[in-house]
């Protein structure tokens, strides 16, 4: 049986104010392995956190993938734990690697969840809002935790990864888990399309849409050509309504390379239009093990309604308006399918929805001057 047989904690302070990164060590079936956590300065002990597993490339380090891969400052707001493990050389190759069923006969599965055991154990670590994401080999190796490790991984985000052509019929996953794909078009090192080792983009999609049945019809967004000299444009992909309210969602990055948007290191065509690792944590804090945590109000940019009512709920919606205006009401399904709309409502605070099925719903509040758009879970 493999056992954790020592386990050495080594505190080292950063120039932050009271912002940790602790270096840390255990054996695990006959190795070394090693790992950093970093510790915002808003943790409590005693109050659990979420905790997000960052996964370096094949061939780099978890100290490199902790910069490249910056999430530092969204945990300081958001408090939660960065925890970046290190993998062990490739025997064939010599360079640090993740066995996500490439056949290597590390045992990166036992060793993550041992690591999972060995943090929870000293810290405060929400169970249910566990999360992986990972560049490129750290990005197969989340989705392999996705497929293989789906009792504590609560949702996964894939950047320039895809998975294993051994890694479908390996998968015992038996629940559904929301899934990220990044990736660019040009990516010289994982091809979007694939080859006869790894499985395209497309086909990672599909599998997991087809897991989670999710919409196999996305709803598209062209976001926004913000850089103009990046050499790249991004587009969005979200497949919906799958079930306990997951999804996947592809940022698709046109002629983008193998590398991390947003990041401020130049290792290819980087898409600077937006910040993977923002929407990456956005993508992961909706979610716990077993369900949607919370939707938030989407398409809002005046913010004239807010919900003041527990989302999902089991049947009333409360609003908070900042003005007194009469609005149409639209309740349409998620794919935008107009079901009921309430013309001419004065004043409206609240909407229920105790005759519709559980699912997924977008109510829109407008008139000629103003629109706000919310998504709803319906339990």
């Amino acid at each position: 049986m493999k056992t954790i047989l020592t386990t050495i904690f080594a505190i080292s302070t950063l120039c932050y104010t009271a912002q940790t990164t602790t270096s840390g060590s255990f054996t695990y079936d006959g190795e070394s392995r090693s790992y950093q956590l970093y510790v915002p300065a808003s943790y409590t002990a005693g109050t659990p956190v979420p905790l997000v597993l960052n996964l370096h490339g094949y061939g780099s380090n978890n100290t490199q993938q902790m910069a490249y891969g910056n999430f530092k400052p969204i945990a300081d707001t958001a408090n939660f734990l960065i925890l970046a493990p290190q993998g062990l050389a490739d025997p064939v190759a010599g360079s640090a690697h993740w066995n996500a069923n490439w056949g290597t006969g590390v045992d990166d599965i036992g060793f993550i969840n041992a690591l999972l055991d060995t943090i929870s154990n000293n810290y405060s670590v929400n169970q249910d809002r566990i999360y992986s994401t990972g560049m490129s080999n750290g990005g197969f190796m989340s989705l392999t935790l996705a497929g293989q490790l789906d009792n504590k991984i609560a949702a996964v985000a894939s950047v320039t990864g895809t998975m294993s052509v051994l890694q479908i019929p390996a998968n015992t996953v038996t629940r559904p888990v929301p899934v990220m794909q990044i990736h660019g078009t040009n990516d010289p090192t994982v091809a979007y399309n694939g080859d006869a080792n790894f499985l395209s983009v497309d086909s990672v999609i599909n599998y997991w849409v087809g897991h989670n049945n999710c919409n196999p019809t996305p709803v598209f967004t062209a976001l926004q050509d913000i850089n103009t000299n990046d050499g790249c444009t991004a587009e969005l992909y979200e497949y919906l309504g799958g079930d306990n309210g997951s999804e996947v969602v592809h940022y698709k990055i046109i002629d983008g390379e193998h590398t991390w948007p947003g990041a401020i290191f130049n290792i290819g065509v980087t898409n600077q239009d937006f910040d993977a690792s923002t929407v990456i944590w956005e993508f992961f804090s909706k979610y716990e093990k077993t369900s949607l945590v919370s939707i938030k109000e989407i398409n809002n940019e005046e913010n004239w309604f807010s919900l003041i009512s527990e989302n999902p709920t089991s049947g009333l919606i409360k609003f908070q308006s900042k003005d007194e205006q009469v609005y149409d009401v639209s309740i349409m399904d998620i794919n935008g399918k107009l079901i009921k709309i309430l013309r001419n409502q004065s004043n409206i605070t609240s909407l229920n929805l105790s005759d519709q099925n559980a699912g997924i719903y977008l109510i829109q509040l407008e008139n000629a001057a103003k629109s706000s758009l919310f998504k709803i879970v319906k339990q």
